[in-house]
């Protein structure tokens, strides 16, 4: 075991030593490459790729490259052409190469902890595969870490290599099942200087709400709340309407004691007529999430298939894949398209009629675009009769009740729309939500319902809240201005970002290729008081670069834009010598 070892992205002083190392164990030890004279050994990926090295003190152990697919090339690219190997094409697909140890440590724990770096990286940037090359006299080891062989071999000088592959999950999963009692310890001496933390969280699923950790989870030290902007969740900026806070104050002893109506009636009534829906297409619950868990675990099982845009909400693919396990699948969103879903292509990619389920977050989250209404109905009602379609609403308020899919979710049998009260009534601390689908499939999903799935205060919060339509239609307008200040303000402080506004409460922050990581900005901002959401865990298309602001009043907004000019100005000089990255 190395004590003290030190785990970080390598600086520009790293890379004469890389060179060298790769030269020594490469080109003189294993001859899989000539020697050369200058006795360094360099490929055309070096400066585009991501090292991560292991150190003592000054002295440098070892180290491991990692390819990300935004390149657009692998370096096994050089052997195999896509066709041969179509695993490459896969827009969340990571290329681990040249895993290299000091021959004096090669007996040490430097080699697993620097794969174990390499995970977390690639997870921390919304990788879900990796590919790598592995010497045939080793092969066993890489077997029992999790790697799979794919069945091609690559002769490279007098080495031969397997090509192998694994999910990062899977691959993380079996480490901390092989390895996680020496992990655990390893975890206290080992000095982890990456920009993710040593271990994933214990559900696997990535969700804002850090912020209120800096508050107290415990409740003893609620008052810090004052000094702290709670940006990286999305909960709404305002206070609820007066009839909420009305409500919640008249008798509060009384509310808190007395049990709710088992089954949410005078809710479910006040939705279905202000909705204009009959109430038997409804099914209420603490919150999105509460019916995204009910309604996929009766519908869903291993054996399902499901589409899932990327980027999108990080619920669905917690549940899909590892709660219940299904085969997911991804259409990825681009940049250069602006985030938006292509109609063309999504109805090309569930026309064979494939999928059990295709799930479409619209407004999405995190990208924060809006797909039409009508293209999405004319989608569905193209689409497979066994294709079943899960329309999460949660941020449509932003836009306007015209362009819910209710409607249709009350008479399609294949249409299920889901809405949350929470971030758009500003009831984000009592949860509140309901679906929307034809009378038998609402009637199964409230059979698999408990009684009282929605507490007292939160289903008297959201019948005062659905009563007063005006004081919530100025708050949403009032929030598309407060948002248009903010990117106009975050585009000044920092020139050299791009900011992407949403139609919803929130925008996006992209920082340069050759910047700070978004985890960085993130952690720096912190040390103001300022709480962002990185989203690169949620999908490689964000490159590790992109961090969500939600719109907060005027004054925090403020606060804002401070902490990420000074945080800039601190990161800026680190990221040029490869320290900020």
């Amino acid at each position: 075991m190395v004590r003290d070892l030190q785990l970080r992205a390598a600086t520009s002083e790293d890379l004469d030593w890389i060179h060298e190392l790769r030269h020594r164990v490469y080109a003189q030890e294993l001859g899989q490459h000539p020697p050369d004279p200058a006795g360094r050994l360099r490929d055309g990926l070096d400066g585009d790729n991501v090292y991560l090295v292991a150190a003592r003190g000054t002295t440098r152990i070892g180290f491991v490259s990692l390819t990300p697919p935004w390149l657009g090339r692998f370096g096994l690219d050089k052997y195999l052409t896509r066709a041969e190997l179509p695993a490459l094409d896969g827009h969340d697909v990571f290329e681990v190469r040249i895993l290299t140890v000091e021959p004096r440590w090669r007996t040490t724990s430097a080699a697993p902890l620097l794969m174990y770096a390499a995970l977390r990286w690639i997870a921390s940037r919304g990788g879900r595969r990796v590919v790598a090359m592995g010497r045939t006299e080793v092969l066993d080891m890489y077997r029992a870490v999790g790697l799979r062989p794919v069945g091609r071999t690559v002769h490279s000088g007098a080495v031969t290599f397997e090509v192998l592959t694994g999910g990062v999950p899977e691959l993380t999963g079996r480490a901390l099942q092989r390895y996680g009692s020496a992990l655990e310890r390893l975890r206290s001496l080992v000095d982890w200087r990456l920009d993710m933390p040593f271990a994933p969280r214990p559900d696997g699923c990535e969700h804002g709400g850090a912020s209120f950790t800096a508050v107290g989870a415990d409740f003893r030290t609620l008052h810090r709340r004052h000094g702290i902007v709670m940006a990286d969740v999305l909960d709404a900026w305002f206070p609820p309407a007066p009839g909420v806070r009305a409500a919640l104050a008249d008798a509060p002893e009384w509310v808190a004691r007395t049990s709710p109506p088992s089954g949410a009636e005078g809710l479910s009534a006040e939705i279905a007529a202000v909705r204009q829906l009959p109430p038997d297409t409804l099914a209420v619950g603490a919150g999105s999430s509460d019916l995204i868990f009910r309604a996929f675990g009766r519908r869903l099982t291993p054996r399902s298939r499901v589409l899932l845009t990327d980027p999108c909400y990080g619920e669905y693919a917690h549940v899909t894949e590892r709660v219940i396990g299904c085969r997911v699948d991804r259409f990825p969103l681009r940049r250069e398209d602006g985030w938006r879903i292509d109609p063309d292509r999504l109805a090309a990619a569930v026309r064979s009629g494939r999928y059990d389920l295709v799930v479409v977050v619209n407004p999405n989250n995190p990208t924060g675009r809006h797909a039409p209404a009508s293209g999405l109905r004319a989608l569905i009602e193209a689409a497979p009769e066994r294709t079943h379609w899960w329309i999460d609403e949660a941020y449509l308020g932003y836009v306007g009740p015209r362009e819910s899919l209710a409607g249709l979710a009350a008479t399609d049998p294949r249409v299920t729309v889901c809405t949350s009260l929470s971030k758009m009534y500003a009831l984000s601390g009592l949860r509140v939500a309901y679906t929307v689908s034809e009378p038998a499939g609402a009637a199964e999903l409230r059979r698999w319902t408990p009684p009282w799935p929605v507490g007292l205060p939160a289903q008297m919060a959201a019948v005062a809240a659905l009563r007063d339509p005006d004081h919530y239609r100025d708050r949403w307008l009032a929030t598309h201005v407060l948002r248009g200040a903010l990117a106009a303000d975050l585009a000044a402080a920092a020139p050299d970002a791009t900011i992407e506004e949403s139609v919803a409460n929130f925008l996006s922050l992209t920082l340069p290729p050759d910047g700070p990581s978004a985890a960085r900005l993130v952690d720096e901002c912190r040390r103001h008081g300022v709480y962002l959401r990185d989203l690169s865990p949620l999908s490689p298309r964000y490159e590790g670069r992109t961090v969500r602001v939600a719109v907060r009043d005027t004054a925090e907004n403020g606060r804002i834009v401070a902490a990420c000019r000074a945080a800039l100005e601190v990161l800026r000089p680190m990221s040029a010598t490869g320290r900020g990255r």
